[in-house]
């Protein structure tokens, strides 16, 4: 189309802080806005694909998918409650596994991200405990842990750390070959992360029917589902100049019409048909165009 996009991976924070502030066309987040926030801030927000993410780890002799976790002994571990690979929580998930005597460095983001959020919200639904002391948020006050920036820093970190254990994006995982768990579902089921897993999670949800396509998708129920899928939303200014608003609605039509063989290739999954007409309605309703 001839439009171009300069685009930084701030985390979903900063997206929302530059959206809100107005010194961004549009601010991109994993963490979608409340309507009644939305309201308040004069914004709209649309979905644009469906994503998920996963706990990638480095631990010598073990390949990727080789270990498998839970959500609860996950929140345990990020709680500083389980300190070493050998653990007995551990172990009992892994039979036959050699497992070593080494401390966990437990690494997470440090900006404030939507990915954090994702990991959070999933936490806090299959532990009390984590949703009573740490809850769920783009920016949190943990427990234990070192922080990187963005999911490049938790990455970088982890590949640099033997013994860590972090979260990231699939994408990120896929990009850097990364060693990933496999993580029981809420169905009982042991999955592995897929476009297949995270599009499992989505059919639970019709975005068509949300207010302002709000819905989270972790811990959705099924036998398919992948336990920590999202989505990845877009955020509009509704009082920004139309002349913006129209290049950046035209550059998403483009991704929605053109762009899904892109997104499916990194494993970010496309949104129904139905969902994209029901945007291109919001955008016509909210914006005027």
């Amino acid at each position: 189309t001839g439009k171009e996009v300069n685009y930084q991976s701030i985390g979903s924070g900063g997206g929302i802080a530059q959206i809100k502030a107005g010194t961004v066309a549009f601010g991109a987040s994993d963490k979608p806005l409340k309507p009644e926030e939305l309201a308040q801030a004069g914004l709209i927000q649309f979905p644009t694909a469906i994503a998920g993410e996963d706990l990638v780890y480095n631990l010598a002799g073990i390949k990727p998918g080789q270990l498998i976790l839970s959500g609860p002994l996950v929140a345990d571990i990020y709680m500083g409650k389980v300190t070493k690979w050998n653990d007995p929580a551990i172990a009992k998930l892994n039979p036959g596994l050699k497992l070593p005597a080494m401390n966990i460095t437990v690494v997470h983001r440090s900006d404030g991200s939507g990915t954090t959020f994702t990991f959070a919200n999933y936490l806090s639904k299959v532990s009390p405990e984590w949703k009573s002391k740490v809850g769920a948020d783009t920016s949190l006050s943990w427990p234990t842990g070192v922080g990187g920036k963005g999911n490049e820093g938790v990455s970088s970190y982890v590949q640099r750390i033997p013994g860590s254990i972090g979260y990231v994006e699939y994408a990120y995982i896929l990009e850097n070959h990364m060693s990933y768990a496999r993580m029981i579902n809420s169905a009982g089921k042991v999955v592995s992360p897929s476009l297949q897993g995270f599009q499992a999670a989505a059919a639970n949800v019709d975005f068509t029917k949300a207010h302002d396509f709000y819905v989270i998708l972790t811990d959705q129920p099924g036998a398919d589902s992948w336990p920590i899928s999202g989505c990845t939303w877009q955020i509009l200014r509704k009082n920004a100049p139309k002349a913006t608003n129209e290049e950046v609605t035209k550059f998403f039509q483009w991704g929605f019409e053109h762009g899904q063989d892109m997104a499916r290739s990194i494993a970010f999954g496309p949104l129904p048909p139905s969902t994209v007409t029901a945007i291109e309605a919001y955008w016509k309703k909210n914006l005027g165009i």
